[in-house]
């Protein structure tokens, strides 16, 4: 006889509701933050669609290293925001990226006043700057990014982001440069943080609870003339949830 292990509480709630609208959830008796918290996509059980298996576990420990939980006023991190999820669904829309003009030319060492300069898209960004990295981390340590302590996962980043770590000897570069590479990674983890749930990260609204912002409330009127006092109500995500 096999002995299954003990669900928690949420994972039940999830399985049994998880099919269920946002509205239905709420009929249940959950608030309208527990009900998208729950109608969330779990980190744990997420398939990645624009990533392959590797380049996920990537992606998971370097946003986790970009915003780790447990800062200032003990913030959620990358992780319990969804912010993964968030640049995973990003890159698999077809149409992301495919505004931005590639007829070139591209010179190099221009100031990032000048917008996007790289030839390549998001996508190629990412699937040529981690496999350089995996493979630079496989040269200097024989381990891949995601077996290094965080401590030397934090070093790595810090030379990416310097533009240490060569890329021009993969042909597969396009010019592509460690630091450019980085700024992509780290604009899109904030972007996962910060950005409306809807969008696949920000879960539960936690990263604008933990820095008080109000979201997508209608209005302020009655705030406007009410000046040093601290706004009490919770954020409202674009889809009218409120925390």
């Amino acid at each position: 006889m096999l002995l299954q292990k003990p669900t928690s509480r949420r994972k039940f709630l999830l399985a049994s509701l998880m099919a269920l609208p946002l509205t239905e959830l709420v009929l249940k008796g959950l608030t309208a933050a527990e009900a998208a918290e729950l109608a969330a996509p779990d980190l744990s059980t997420y398939q990645p669609h624009f990533f392959t298996a590797e380049e996920w576990q990537f992606i998971l420990a370097a946003t986790d290293r970009l915003i780790p939980a447990g800062g200032q006023g003990k913030a959620p991190g990358a992780l319990e925001t969804n912010v993964p999820i968030f640049i995973d669904q990003q890159l698999h829309d077809p149409h992301f990226g495919k505004e931005i003009y590639m007829q070139g030319p591209f010179p190099a060492n221009l100031p990032a006043s000048l917008g996007y300069q790289i030839p390549c898209y998001p996508q190629q960004i990412y699937q040529v700057g981690i496999a350089a990295i995996e493979q630079w981390c496989q040269q200097q340590h024989s381990k891949s990014f995601v077996q290094l302590p965080h401590t030397e996962q934090q070093q790595v980043l810090t030379l990416a982001e310097k533009g240490v770590i060569p890329f021009a000897q993969r042909q597969d570069s396009a010019s592509l440069t460690a630091a450019q590479f980085f700024s992509q990674l780290l604009n899109d983890t904030k972007h996962g943080y910060l950005a409306d749930p809807m969008y696949g990260g920000n879960k539960g609204m936690k990263a604008w609870i933990a820095i008080g912002f109000p979201g997508a409330r209608a209005s302020y009127l009655e705030w406007v003339k009410q000046h040093n006092v601290q706004y009490p109500l919770g954020p409202v995500s674009i889809q009218s949830v409120q925390a």
